[in-house]
């Protein structure tokens, strides 16, 4: 049943209408009215510094905190950078992750490039971008990176969502580009949902730990592992049993983050094979 809310939710979120906002707006309403008067009965007479604008009521955020962290895109993006800020790397480039996060967490501290499918006309200090398809063939960036980053941005390649080309298979050839893209002992730094194996079309799909598994297998040595929770809370087990990585540490729409660093060509089946 809950998941059935949330997705009845999620599509009044794309007709439009955020039913959970608006309640909070009409609980901010009667705040909102005696804050006004309030407000007036301590202007000064006569004053005449500011005349009054629109009125613009901002009725929920009297009930928020003084900001999100917590959730996928809070978590990874702050781990990731973390981690190539201690790292050092010559040359890092970053394939679609978030501009307005990972990206510019990033660029505070050092110069990188950006690959994303999607056209993007600002200039923004230390980033370099570049438009391009990962899972478009010919692929032409072979060794061409020693630090890599690719966070929640793989469980959309062939959706067609940001504007790629529909294809079925089209996560694992951006996966093998990705491969192709580092030198050896390079490190990447990637994520995507965990839990039980689904496609949830067109937003994303969802990949459980023993499915992934086979994908590190001979190509990757796990250098650290974390994840956000259901709840949005980031976990860094030290240990973990075989298990609990089976079972997905209990998630079923968590968030795993994996720093994993190349040691050889891949054991996987060609994307043609798989077509």
């Amino acid at each position: 049943m809950y998941w059935l809310g949330k997705w009845v939710y999620h599509l009044l979120n794309q007709a439009g209408w955020d039913p959970l906002r608006s309640l909070r707006s009409l609980a901010g309403l009667p705040r909102h009215v005696a804050n006004f008067f309030a407000f007036c009965a301590k202007a000064p007479a006569g004053q005449r510094d500011f005349r009054w604008g629109v009125w613009m009521p901002c009725l929920g955020d009297r009930f928020e905190t003084s900001g999100t962290a917590r959730g996928h895109y809070f978590h990874q993006d702050l781990w990731a950078a973390q981690r190539i800020f201690q790292n050092r790397p010559r040359r890092h480039v970053d394939v679609g992750s978030r501009l307005d996060g990972f990206v510019a967490h990033v660029a505070a501290f050092r110069a990188l490039e950006v690959f994303d499918v999607r056209a993007q006309a600002a200039q923004i200090p230390n980033v370099t971008f570049r438009q391009a398809d990962l899972a478009a063939e010919p692929f032409a960036f072979h060794g061409y990176c020693d630090s890599l980053s690719c966070l929640s941005v793989l469980e959309h390649i062939g959706l067609g969502r940001y504007g790629d080309t529909p294809d079925f298979a089209g996560h694992r050839k951006a996966w093998v580009h990705l491969h192709q893209m580092l030198r050896p002992g390079g490190v990447l730094y990637f994520s995507v949902p965990i839990g039980e194996t689904r496609i949830e079309f067109d937003a994303h799909r969802v990949f459980s730990l023993a499915h992934l598994s086979t994908w590190f297998a001979g190509t990757y040595r796990l250098r650290s592992f974390a994840y956000v929770n259901d709840a949005g809370d980031l976990v860094q087990p030290k240990s973990w049993t075989r298990a609990a990585w089976e079972n997905n540490f209990g998630c079923r729409f968590g968030c795993g983050l994996f720093e994993l660093q190349k040691i050889k060509s891949p054991r996987v089946k060609s994307h043609e094979k798989n077509r």
